[in-house]
């Protein structure tokens, strides 16, 4: 089992078979989003072993909106993923392009978010991010990218709330 290893060739071979199990569902990562309730890049991340399969009703649905998935795939995508990309993946364009978008405008989307929240960040842990279709004005398609992090201040670093430093004494 592939389980929290780097190994990146056992790590490629489940993905490779992951994805043959989605190819012959015959279905989209939007139609199997639709069928389990999850979204279209959980069950992206999922498949691209980027995120843990939790058991329950989730397994179920998606082993029905996905027949092919066996046992030990089941299993690979129930064990902690070791999170990653390759170097290379940012010369892909359709990722390039994301990393661009986020450069250009991130000074002004923290800036937003100072006003709107305080000092603070978006988490990528409590997150969730899904990617649509939709027309434009001008009859146009365009992506919608959308990232719904939870919001985490900076805290205020005093002496006195640091437990680890409380029970040294």
């Amino acid at each position: 089992m592939e389980g929290s290893s780097g190994d990146g060739a056992q790590k490629a071979a489940v993905i490779s078979r992951l994805m043959a199990a989605k190819r012959l569902s015959g279905k989209t990562h939007s139609q199997i989003a639709a069928e389990t309730g999850l979204t279209n890049v959980y069950v992206a991340q999922l498949l691209r072993r980027q995120a843990q399969l939790k058991p329950g009703p989730t397994t179920a649905a998606l082993r029905a909106a996905i027949p092919a998935l066996d046992d030990d795939l089941v299993a690979e995508m129930m064990a902690p993923p070791f999170r990653s990309f390759r170097p290379d993946l940012i010369q892909e364009p359709a990722v390039y392009r994301l990393n661009e978008a986020v450069m250009h405008f991130g000074e002004s989307i923290k800036e937003i978010i100072n006003e709107e929240f305080g000092d603070g960040i978006m988490s990528a842990i409590d997150f969730y991010c899904s990617v649509d279709k939709i027309q434009g004005v001008d009859g146009k398609d365009r992506v919608v990218v959308t990232f719904d992090g939870k919001y985490l201040p900076h805290s205020e670093q005093k002496a006195e709330h640091m437990v680890s430093r409380l029970n040294r004494h």
